[in-house]
């Protein structure tokens, strides 16, 4: 017995043989990577429209706003600085001496209760 492979037509639902499976509709109108096409149609939360890229630009300098990617270098160094914080024992790194001096306080404790 072959193997067939279907597709579920997207408008009536039903399954389709793969090899007589028509799209209906053209994808391409869909990408937003082409061009401009993301600021169609865009609105600001006060209702501005900013459907193009000089509209968007101008809003932004208008309101005294940006956008996360102007933060790209300050996310680099906190990153920078989240590691060496975590790596270089000058913070929330734990080392081998930690681990042990705290092992030996939990016996010491348990040996001696009243004792701290």
């Amino acid at each position: 017995m072959a193997r067939t492979t279907y597709v579920q037509d997207p408008d009536t639902g039903e399954l389709v043989p793969k090899n007589e499976y028509v799209p209906k509709h053209s994808l391409a109108k869909h990408h937003l990577i082409i061009g401009d096409r993301h600021y169609d149609g865009l609105k600001a939360t006060d209702g501005t429209d900013i459907s193009t890229r000089a509209k968007h630009r101008a809003y932004m300098k208008a309101n005294n706003l940006t956008t996360m990617d102007d933060f790209q270098s300050t996310f680099d160094k906190a990153r920078e600085k989240r590691d060496a914080y975590f790596t270089t024992g000058k913070g929330g790194a734990t080392s081998r001496d930690d681990v042990a001096r705290a092992i030996h306080q939990l016996e010491r404790m348990r040996e001696h209760p009243n004792r701290r």
